[in-house]
């Protein structure tokens, strides 16, 4: 298993927990953070004994945003500063939480977000391609990028007025202010709150419950059909891809165990992976960037 630096792993029975490990720097997003996560999520789809995966932190913080100590005002001032992970397209850096974000959003397995304390910056914003974001009553929330002189990255534009609607959305990013979990909760981010030490037992427990019984591909194909129809513009584009998605899955040995399982009364053990098993020639590569 690849060795991990900027958080701790652990699979216990299908669910590979990655916890944010530098609670003595409010596990801030760093270049390798953004390389480790990446390198994370390559990890998860490859192995098909991973069936969900939690990202979680630890001490006061779930992630505080970009690592502002070390190069100060020129943070964000790509001329002056490199990072030997830069991707560049006609002289613009790629943003290094887009780039997790869109990983997250190509993952074949179901992610949590076990938001155990403050989640500012990239730390909010890479939570939003996740499909359950779950909160300690501790947690705290910032899309502060209007208070740092900065603009909305991560892909954030696109995912949070989806999540949460264009008036929060616009609330959130005009003003930068930190708000609790309780709010977070009233506008749709996140889907419950825990008390501290009944967090990460209930992202066991949710990871378990929508994954124990059912097919690894079928979960996997429904993630993608289901994001990527968020930027549909007509129902006709779903009918296209449920009509591919069946004709391929239709004739696969999945499907022959879970009827027969169905109709012999019994739990379904399915044969097809993820790893070897995906349609990825059912869904569009991702668009270059321009």
């Amino acid at each position: 298993m690849t060795d991990f630096t900027m958080f701790d792993l652990k699979v216990t029975d299908g669910v590979a927990v990655a916890t944010f490990n530098r609670p003595d720097k409010m596990n801030t997003f760093t270049p390798v953070v953004m390389r480790e996560m990446i390198d994370l999520f390559d990890l998860t789809d490859a192995d098909d004994k991973i069936r969900a995966v939690v990202v979680t932190g630890s001490g006061r913080a779930f992630c505080a945003g970009a690592e502002l100590g070390i190069a100060g005002g020129d943070t964000f001032n790509y001329n002056k500063r490199a990072s030997g992970d830069e991707i560049i397209h006609d002289g613009i850096r790629r943003d290094g939480g887009g780039r997790v974000v869109l990983r997250i959003f190509r993952s074949l397995k179901p992610v949590i977000a076990a938001v155990n304390g403050a989640a500012v910056g990239v730390g909010a914003t890479m939570q939003l391609p996740m499909d359950f974001r779950i909160a300690s009553t501790n947690a705290k929330f910032g899309f502060v990028f209007s208070r740092r002189g900065i603009t909305p990255e991560a892909c954030s534009s696109w995912f949070l007025p989806r999540l949460v609607g264009v008036p929060t959305a616009l609330d959130w990013a005009y003003s930068g202010r930190v708000f609790d979990a309780n709010e977070a909760k009233e506008r749709g981010l996140v889907q419950s709150l825990h008390a501290p030490e009944d967090l990460l037992p209930a992202a066991m427990e949710l990871a378990h419950r929508v994954t124990e019984k059912s097919a690894p591909v079928s979960i996997a194909v429904a993630r993608q059909m289901i994001w990527r129809m968020m930027g549909a513009e007509h129902p006709m584009d779903a009918h296209q891809i449920d009509s591919r998605a069946l004709q391929s899955r239709g004739q696969s040995a999945d499907v022959k165990e879970g009827i027969a399982s169905f109709m012999e009364k019994r739990d379904a053990t399915f044969p097809n992976g993820v790893s070897g098993d995906f349609p990825a020639e059912l869904f569009a590569p991702e668009p270059e960037f321009k």
